[in-house]
């Protein structure tokens, strides 16, 4: 072997160790940026039985509109099926939904709270 192909043989070797490397720092990288996001994750999507939760409707981001909700509900869980699936019910009847579309229904705000309001110009007045 001459010495051209000698540092040509070299050569190939280190870009294939590169590469290599490359490839390794690559894996590693979405890795981690997987476990980021899977920590970054709302919400706990375990649902039960008798759960209120709220669905989400895909179609409404078609509409314009910023102040649009695209959550509609609350319905109750009736039934959780393996793989995702989990069948609702409201007064219009039972379906079933993927369970990605779901989340957990919180509750509605509460209006009979008594706020007393001091204006504070009454009370500089003093």
């Amino acid at each position: 072997m001459s010495a051209a192909e000698g540092t040509h043989f070299h050569q190939l070797h280190e870009l294939e160790e590169l590469r290599e490397h490359t490839y390794g720092q690559s894996f590693r990288y979405k890795e981690r940026t997987k476990e980021l996001h899977d920590r970054k994750l709302k919400g706990n999507k375990q649902f039960k039985c008798g759960d209120l939760v709220l669905l989400y409707n895909s179609w409404l981001r078609l509409i314009p509109g910023n102040l649009k909700s695209r959550w509609s509900g609350p319905f109750t869980v009736t039934e959780v099926f393996p793989y995702g699936t989990v069948g609702i019910e409201d007064k219009n009847g039972k379906f079933k939904v993927n369970g990605h579309r779901l989340k957990h229904y919180i509750g509605e705000p509460m209006a009979d709270q008594n706020v007393e309001v001091l204006y504070l110009d009454s009370l500089t007045k003093m």
